[in-house]
């Protein structure tokens, strides 16, 4: 296998005199070019070539193992190669599954280098902790009646919020005092340590412990707040529930969330629907369905019906002689508005017949008297129980 690997500086594409710096910048430049990440159309082949810088810049970077190298070539007394031999060099950085045989993130500033390149992995942001940032999003749910997501309606709830502190303004510290910035980390929220790894002296970026990432010391707390600049409220938000609504469906009410930091707007409150059951009607997509019972007598003689809708009106309705139970009737656009658009479903209802389950003698008379004339007999099916 040693035989077929090149030599570390042609990899990298510097001269054996080459400084820490060159190998550096000569193996970033590369990382970044060869990276499977950055090569979808070919990521076997960039992996192959990325697992190549990666090995000769593990043993460049490093003075001992320069050295040795130098001195002894691929045949060292310890041997050089662990990229494909399953050691350090041998695997790829992914955002979603680390990398193939150790995380980059644990040498430091070598995650770093692909920070700078692919803006994420195991470095960090220097993102800066005083500008405006939005505040978080709330979620709350909310019950309506069926009649209510049918029509439309207005109503009141209540929230818990995290507000600007008034006494303050969000700076959290004692009226007539400011925060003082932060003499570590120099209002930025992090600090930079260099560190010794296998790989050589790499950069890490931590958040700053003296003031907690904010930028900011705040030697005198506002006494309403503690030093947070906000402060936790209760308040009541009127919100209109659009008719059509759906189970489920979520109501967005914008700058209504938390308050935001340093200035930054508010973020958004989500409030999710939840409708009631109702005894007699229920929804399919923006159709309402209901059963609506009729005698024996309307089923066989027809009749015109009056039909109670969701809106509290009556629809007449006429049904023919001869109904079955179970048959289905349609009235065109009295069912939901669409929430999205101005269309509206259907009111389909279902006709249930009723058998009388009581008679008086007179009625009963009636009905065998009829029975005779009809020469009623039961169905008979075309294969008996038995065949």
């Amino acid at each position: 296998m040693a035989e077929s690997k090149r030599d570390y500086y042609e990899v990298l594409g510097v001269s054996k005199s080459a400084t820490d710096d060159e190998i550096k910048h000569a193996y970033r430049k590369l990382a970044k070019k060869y990276h499977p990440d950055a090569n979808p159309d070919d990521k076997a082949g960039a992996e192959a070539k990325f697992k190549e810088v990666t090995e000769a810049y593990e043993v460049l970077s490093d003075k001992q193992k320069r050295q040795m190298y130098d001195q002894f070539g691929f045949n060292g007394p310890s041997g050089f190669g662990g990229g494909g031999a399953g050691g350090t060099g041998g695997g790829y950085y992914s955002y979603t599954g680390g990398f193939n045989g150790f995380d980059f993130g644990d040498l430091g500033g070598f995650g770093d280098i692909f920070s700078s390149f692919f803006g994420g992995g195991a470095g960090r942001s220097t993102r800066n902790p005083n500008a405006p940032r939005q505040g978080a999003n709330i979620q709350t749910n909310i019950d309506i009646t069926f009649e209510e997501s049918f029509l439309g309606v207005q109503k009141e709830i209540s929230i818990s919020r995290n507000e600007e502190c008034t006494t303050c303004h969000g700076k959290g510290s004692k009226p007539g005092t400011n925060p003082e910035t932060c003499s570590t980390c120099h209002g930025t929220g992090q600090v930079t340590q260099t560190v010794s790894t296998m790989l050589g002296q790499m950069q890490t970026t931590r958040t700053c412990s003296a003031c907690g990432g904010r930028g900011k010391i705040i030697k005198d707390p506002c006494p309403d707040c503690k030093g947070k600049g906000k402060i936790r409220k209760t308040v009541k938000i009127t919100v209109k529930i659009p008719e059509g609504v759906a189970e489920g469906q979520t109501v967005v009410l914008r700058g209504q969330g938390e308050s935001g930091t340093n200035g930054g707007p508010q973020g958004d409150l989500y409030i999710i629907v939840h409708i009631k059951r109702h005894s007699i009607y229920t929804r399919k997509g923006d159709h309402v369905l209901c059963d609506i019972p009729i005698t024996f007598t309307q089923a066989t003689l027809g009749a015109e019906l009056e039909i109670p809708l969701v809106d509290g009106t009556k629809e007449k309705y006429k049904i023919p002689e001869g109904t079955q139970t179970g048959t289905k009737f349609t009235i065109k656009s009295k069912g939901f508005k669409n929430v999205n658009g101005s269309w509206r479903g259907d009111f389909i209802f279902t006709v249930v017949v009723q058998t009388p389950k009581r008679l008086t003698s007179e009625q009963r008379a009636i009905l065998m008297e009829l029975a005779k004339t009809m020469n009623e007999q039961p169905p008979v099916k075309k294969r008996g129980l038995f065949g």
